[in-house]
């Protein structure tokens, strides 16, 4: 090829390349919604107008019980994983099947939340001993599922501080737990994908850090602040920008809830995210899906 040829050819290239478009192209939208993947509530939800309403910023929630009764296709129509959860001890064998049937026709669903403050009298109310055979339960789900190529994660106790002759510090609890199953099973220790802890008042940090022994990546799936100081919806505000921040930033918690949707009135512990009305949030909830996330 001799020198004229190439240099046409040269040229040619360089007034094609200047005539391309150099807008970039953006990827399709995957429709996915952009939030945190932490972010959810402890709530019985089940309006239609609620979810939609939460969709933006919140990704999950729990009812403390192993069904719910929002709309048929929440999960497609609002991109929320509901969470089932078995809540107390001595788990029947009906509540077993129940929670894997419901497992089974969900997809979607990787956790499975069991045990609520069972250092709490008034709540699951399992001495480490009879927590230990109780455990033995949990796994059995988890087993069955397995068997039937679903992968489900044992996310629990839900701890907190107590009301329990000798266990109301949840650290004495834990220990004497793993120590009371471990004795019963040849020395193997419970299988716990996650803990689960519950806080309602300032010093969640140290908290979190008390629980970093058992290394576990933490469930938060209650919190607010019931602290007698906090007497109005702004001072409530404040305590949830700083626990939301200080959830979405620390490595060790993989999801948080918030404490409560909504409830009877007047709301005394000014922790409420909806208004009465189906779907209307107060500026409680505007700013709860609103913070900043990690991801």
């Amino acid at each position: 090829m001799n020198k004229s040829i190439i240099a046409i050819t040269v040229l040619s290239l360089l007034l094609l390349s200047c005539g391309k478009d150099d807008t970039t192209t953006n990827p399709p939208d995957d429709g996915k919604i952009k939030r945190s993947s932490k972010r959810g509530l402890a709530y019985n939800l089940a309006n239609a107008a609620d979810l939609d309403t939460l969709k933006s910023g919140v990704s999950w929630w729990y009812n403390w019980y192993y069904n719910t009764t929002a709309p048929t296709n929440y999960y497609n129509d609002y991109q929320m994983e509901f969470i089932p959860m078995l809540w107390g001890g001595n788990t029947s064998n009906n509540d077993m099947i129940a929670v894997k049937s419901f497992i089974l026709s969900h997809p979607e669903v990787k956790y499975l939340l069991v045990m609520n403050e069972p250092n709490l009298t008034d709540q699951a109310n399992r001495t480490p001993e009879q927590a230990a055979v109780d455990w033995l339960k949990y796994e059995q789900v988890v087993s069955d599922l397995a068997a039937q190529q679903r992968t489900v994660y044992l996310v629990g106790p839900a701890m907190t501080w107590g009301t329990m002759t000798n266990y109301s510090d949840p650290v004495v609890w834990l220990d004497a737990f793993y120590n009371a199953y471990k004795s019963a099973n040849e020395g193997r220790p419970p299988k716990i994908d996650y803990l689960a802890f519950h806080w309602y008042d300032y010093g969640l940090a140290a908290q979190l850090d008390s629980l970093q022994k058992y290394g576990k990546q933490i469930w938060v799936t209650e919190m607010a602040n019931w602290n007698p100081q906090i007497n109005s919806y702004q001072k409530q505000a404040a305590q949830m920008v700083e626990m939301v921040n200080l959830c979405e930033t620390r490595t060790d918690v993989f999801r948080y809830a918030w404490f409560i949707g909504r409830g009877t009135l007047p709301d005394s512990k000014f922790t409420y995210l909806f208004n009465p009305t189906p779907g209307q949030l107060n500026d409680l909830g505007k700013l709860y899906l609103s913070l900043p996330y990690s991801e």
